[in-house]
């Protein structure tokens, strides 16, 4: 059994379970509810701790919070109705907390700061600086890191921005800004899409967001809020994290006899592309209609749902030979939070696996690529590591091995994958102080569905 973080080889994965509220939707959702006009219900919410830092510092700016069991309610203060915090706003460990309230404070009438752990004021905010700055804001920083002070002002200067780097983040801190300003406010991504969980957000708060594409070699999109921007309080459930979900629909891929159902999962088209990627390496995952089992109707937030089964079998081959042996360009934008445990999956993938163009991964709480291939390195696989991503060689005997999360909650995840399918023990240093980060109960609901 998971005896700690000490883990032990699994013979399969079995059984049936529901997963907390989506990370992604449960930020945005709750940002938009505490700008919005009235009381909102989000039911499902995020067990995370950076979701419940998002909580807090809404909280400290005058939105009221309840909160019961999986389920949080929120006052909306109405536009411009947020007030000054007393004391600087702590994002803990959660960059999406910190970018996206920095454009909501860009475009209030009073300073705000915004810092957080160690690690998060390691990670580059200069890419929501200059925007802000170009809309009007002031935006002080430690070389371009948290703490952030952020002198607002209303209304703030309509901009198009043209993002160098594609984020959602980014993108969501502008339009979020934009509901603040005098006019139109355009960003635009060039290199494939990222996820458009803000977009789907404000449509379903009662603010469109215009979105038009060009078919060019960037495959540029640009997506336009008009401000300002008036929220309305509307309730919704927020369905399964899907990048939760790849956790134990990787252990069931890759242990033969597995049978895994997981209920009421997020499908949004920008993040469902690992479903494809795992399916083109040869796993067995299928998707069904969602049985209402957590109260889904319909599409709340405008998020499409559904139930992922996956069968476990006697190995992992290409389905195209080669060339779903390399994740890279714009994929690499739709997978960057799975992309450690794809490497993990990939030491068992015929052929095994290359991801490039994912520098974005050396600055996330800790250095995703150099975790990863130490990891995988300590567990005998053959790995290879670039500036932009690493190699695996696919067929490995993984053993079992003593294991760095390194404070990072995904990295912690993808070990304790890795190790359920190894020879021998493995422990993970860290693992029970970071898995919190986004999943607490991720050790746990693991050993419910473990067999040995």
């Amino acid at each position: 059994m998971i005896d700690g973080m000490r883990i032990q080889p699994a013979r399969r994965i079995h059984g049936r379970l529901s997963l907390p509220g989506d990370k992604s939707i449960s930020h945005r959702a709750a940002i938009m509810a505490a700008l919005a006009s009235g009381r909102s219900v989000l039911r499902n919410y995020a067990t995370s701790d950076d979701c419940a830092r998002t909580l807090a510092c809404l909280g400290q700016l005058g939105a009221a919070i309840g909160r019961e069991g999986s389920s949080v309610a929120v006052t909306g203060v109405g536009a411009g109705g947020l007030r000054a915090s007393g004391v600087p706003l702590d994002c803990g460990n959660s960059g999406t907390t910190i970018r996206m309230l920095a454009g909501v404070l860009a475009g209030q009438e009073f300073a705000s700061v915004l810092t957080g752990d160690d690690s998060l004021r390691s990670r580059p905010m200069r890419r929501v600086i200059e925007p802000l700055e170009l809309m009007g804001a002031k935006v002080s920083s430690r070389d371009g890191c948290a703490p952030l002070e952020i002198k607002g002002r209303r209304p703030l200067l309509p901009v198009s921005y043209e993002m160098p780097v594609a984020s959602a983040q980014v993108k969501s801190c502008v339009l979020l800004a934009g509901l603040s300003a005098e006019g139109r406010t355009r960003v635009i991504e060039r290199g494939g899409p990222t996820r458009d969980h803000t977009e789907r957000m404000l449509g379903w708060f009662g603010v469109p967001v215009e979105t038009s594409h060009q078919e060019d070699e960037q495959q540029s999109n640009t997506f336009s809020v008009d401000g300002p921007g008036h929220l309305h309080a509307r309730d919704g459930v927020i369905p399964g994290d899907i990048s939760s979900a790849v956790f134990f629909i990787a252990a069931a891929a890759l242990l033969p006899g597995s049978e895994l159902e997981i209920k009421g999962v997020g499908l949004n088209p920008t993040r469902a592309q690992v479903l494809s990627t795992l399916r083109g390496l040869g796993a067995r995952v299928t998707v069904n209609d969602a049985t209402g089992d957590l109260g889904l109707q319909g599409e709340d937030f405008h998020e499409p749902f559904g139930d992922i089964h996956t069968s476990g079998g006697d190995g992992l081959a290409p389905l195209e030979a080669g060339r779903s042996n390399v994740l890279s360009g714009a994929l690499i934008a739709q997978l960057i939070d799975e992309l450690p445990m794809l490497a993990v999956l990939g030491t068992q993938v015929a052929g095994g696996l290359s991801i490039r163009d994912a520098s974005e991964l050396r600055v996330k709480e800790t250095d995703r690529i150099s975790a990863t291939v130490a990891n995988l390195r300590a567990m005998g696989a053959e790995v290879e590591e670039y500036a932009d991503g690493l190699g695996v060689a696919g067929g490995a005997r993984l053993r079992g091995a003593l294991l760095d999360a390194r404070g990072d909650h995904r990295i912690a995840m993808a070990s304790a994958v890795a190790a359920l399918v190894a020879e021998g023990e493995s422990e993970i240093k860290g693992a029970e102080e970071c898995v919190g980060v986004s999943f607490p109960e991720f050790f746990s609901v693991l050993e419910s569905v473990v067999e040995r």
